[in-house]
């Protein structure tokens, strides 16, 4: 099965009754189970031992966590400024973050993949960017032909047309464009107001073959407050018409005791989950009926994107970005509260600036905590994996690799997943399971299963930790 010929099934009794809270799965073990006992010294073990035996490409996150003004839905990790003046000591502590985490990492391994997220990356003049790029250019070795994937997200409020043509020349391929929502009482009830014409105008201008730009993203999210079925709609119908390469349309997840933006949104300005359910079915049916591949989760693309490509290939991955190609490479995390993946281990940098910019002036990197996976821990994310990313778990590669019978080791698994099996979220055909597709919207459920964490981490908290599956 691949990505183009499955269809996918709304069916929202069975959405209704699975719609529980659950892990994203941008890393397995999940950010809940990273710790102090990991830091600087084991980071750094897990980097230098990563240039042996058959090293691997590099992909590099840089993380600007600016913004000039906050989005109330948003649960990212930023800083809300308007002083401009606050970039200059950042880039100073993200130089110096650079050259050690490029001390570490031998030039011979090049940086197949680059991505600046936020935050608001364009937060940064064009002369901040190139600078960035410099000094990344001095310590890793950066690819300049096509083959390359380098990407930023761009706020489409402080991105001109002429600004694509700088953003080019620096040598990004790609960009991602925040919408949300056109509809103008949705954005004011957000505290976003963007305009449609320019935006979409952005995207019109990507396409000049001039700018080298590949890839073109999208971000929407279904359920804010004061959308209606109606007015979602024509946010579809603008942004289908622009024809991005990529769609994300992400579920608004109500979590106020953890980001506090959000409890600048009124009550009585939520809508209820049976529309925010409607307009999730809405986004699937229009989308995938204007000749978009729904790859899983929250992520569509057009059938010639190399996110589909990827799918077919088995090098589809799930990181902290959510989707993404490129899966061979090791992850270079740069700047605040970013994580890095670095051979079998996770390693997230000092989540506040004041913390970060203290551990940077000591010296040393700036990590914090992460996790080094034992035997068992690799073995349940590749299962995971597969399951997330291949919507189709072979038995027999996953034996080979890791040394077990899958039926014996997994035999709790198995019969944990008859009630979906039942529910035809996922079928068992010979030594093999194949999400359905009922199922596609519903895979974190199916992964879950395979979670050997998860119970402890719900029992262990007050509140909860992950977003609702849908």
């Amino acid at each position: 099965m691949n990505a183009l010929s499955t269809k996918t099934i709304f069916d929202a009794d069975l959405v209704r009754r699975y719609d529980g809270p659950g892990p994203r799965y941008t890393s397995y073990p999940t950010a809940v189970q990273f710790h102090t006992g990991f830091g600087i010294a084991e980071y750094e073990a897990a980097a230098r031992a990563s240039n042996t035996l058959d090293p691997k490409p590099l992909s590099i996150y840089v993380h600007v966590p600016f913004c000039e003004s906050p989005c109330f839905y948003c649960g990212c990790n930023k800083v809300i400024t308007r002083d401009h003046g606050r970039a200059t000591p950042y880039l100073e502590h993200l130089f110096s973050e650079i050259d050690r985490q490029g001390a570490l990492f031998d030039r011979s391994r090049a940086v197949e993949q680059l991505h600046f997220g936020g935050g608001t990356p364009t937060f940064f003049t064009d002369a901040e960017l190139e600078s960035v790029f410099a000094k990344l250019r001095e310590r890793f070795t950066l690819r300049d032909d096509p083959g390359r994937e380098y990407s930023i997200e761009i706020d489409p409020r402080t991105v001109s047309v002429e600004r694509l043509a700088v953003l080019s020349r620096l040598g990004f391929n790609r960009v991602s464009l925040g919408v949300q929502d056109f509809d103008a009482d949705v954005q004011l009830a957000v505290n976003r107001v963007q305009s449609s014409e320019d935006t979409l105008a952005l995207i019109a201008a990507t396409r000049d073959p001039a700018l080298h730009i590949d890839s073109v993203s999208v971000d929407l999210i279904y359920g804010l407050p004061k959308q209606t079925r109606a007015s979602f709609a024509r946010t579809l119908a603008l942004v289908i018409n622009a024809r991005p390469d990529r769609i994300a349309a992400y579920s608004y997840a109500h979590l106020p005791h953890l980001f506090k933006p959000q409890r600048q949104i009124k009550a009585e300005d939520l809508i209820s989950p049976a529309e925010k359910l409607g307009l999730l079915g809405l986004t699937v049916e229009t989308l995938t009926d204007a000749g978009y591949v729904y790859i899983g989760m929250d992520h569509f693309a057009l059938p010639t994107d190399e996110l589909v490509r990827a799918q077919q290939a088995g090098t589809l991955q799930r990181n902290f970005q959510g989707y993404s190609t490129r899966a061979e490479c090791d992850l270079i995390a740069i700047g605040v509260s970013s994580i890095s993946k670095v051979g079998d281990t996770y390693a997230q940098n000092a989540k506040t600036l004041p913390e970060y910019y203290r551990m940077i002036e000591a010296g040393s990197l700036a990590v914090q905590r992460g996790v080094a996976l034992e035997p068992e821990d690799r073995l349940r994310r590749d299962v995971i994996q597969q399951l997330m990313c291949a919507t189709r778990l072979e038995f027999a590669p996953i034996e080979a690799r890791h040394g077990i019978r899958f039926e014996e080791h997994f035999a709790a698994e198995l019969e944990a997943l008859a009630p979906l099996e039942r529910d035809d979220l996922v079928a068992r055909e010979g030594r093999s399971l194949r999400i359905s597709e009922r199922g596609r919207l519903l895979m974190r459920n199916v992964a879950m299963v395979f979670d050997a964490h998860l119970k402890k981490a719900v029992a262990t908290s007050t509140q909860p930790r992950f977003s609702r599956v849908v």
